[in-house]
């Protein structure tokens, strides 16, 4: 959930925080997450073994779901081919694409996103991890990013992104959307249009300090808060 601090009208706000915030995850990855925390895809490559990272070459579309050496699950992106991010991205080719999003840890900031991407993972057992935003924030608010729209989707009629489709936590909170307009030539968001995702840029390996419930969904379940 979002709400907006302070008394100020919406257009003249620029204060406003994340409660809230969700992590979708394979149920076989939940002994490395309370292990080692949550990783990017990058680092979950580097614990599995230099082969894993040469197999499966970061900066390249990973078409497939693939299970790596040590257990762990590193999701497919067959949502964003490179031919779809052609037609969308700007000052960054497909795989510079590909390798920034293997650098973050994804959160979705509401449950109807969460449900969605359950519902399309829907084949093999998930965890669900429910985190405090703002403690997480606390303490790395200056690694984190809010971004406009799922970022690892491109089909149908993408959004126009970029480098600055990431917006730095603190810049949100102070600009809104106008650091991704700048930055990519587009129209500036309105200050009511909410994050669809909060990122943390390589690791989170204390993540369970942050942790308010974890739930186990059966197959063709929804997130019941």
């Amino acid at each position: 959930m979002i709400r907006r601090d302070g008394h100020s009208r919406p257009d003249q706000s620029a204060s406003r925080s994340l409660e809230r915030i969700y992590h979708l995850a394979e149920a076989d990855n939940w002994p490395s997450i309370k292990a080692h925390g949550l990783l990017c895809a990058s680092a979950l490559l580097g614990l599995a073994g230099n082969k894993e990272a040469d197999r499966l070459r970061l900066a390249r579309h990973r078409a497939t779901r693939t299970v790596l050496s040590n257990g762990a699950i590193v999701r497919d992106q067959g949502p964003m081919p490179a031919a779809a991010l052609q037609r969308c991205l700007r000052g960054m080719t497909p795989d510079e694409w590909y390798a920034l999003l293997n650098s973050k840890v994804f959160f979705w900031t509401d449950t109807e996103r969460l449900d969605r991407h359950l519902h399309a993972c829907r084949r093999h057992p998930q965890v669900i991890m429910v985190v405090d935003a703002a403690r997480l924030l606390k303490r790395y608010g200056e690694n984190a990013a809010v971004s406009p729209f799922n970022t690892g989707n491109a089909r149908r009629q993408p959004a126009t992104r970029g480098r600055t489709t990431f917006v730095p936590y603190s810049t949100w909170q102070a600009s809104g959307w106008q650091h991704e307009a700048a930055g990519l030539g587009t129209n500036v968001r309105p200050r009511s249009h909410r994050p669809a995702e909060l990122t943390v840029d390589r690791s989170i390996p204390d993540v369970m300090d942050f942790v308010i419930d974890t739930k186990f969904p059966k197959a063709g379940e929804s997130f019941v808060p």
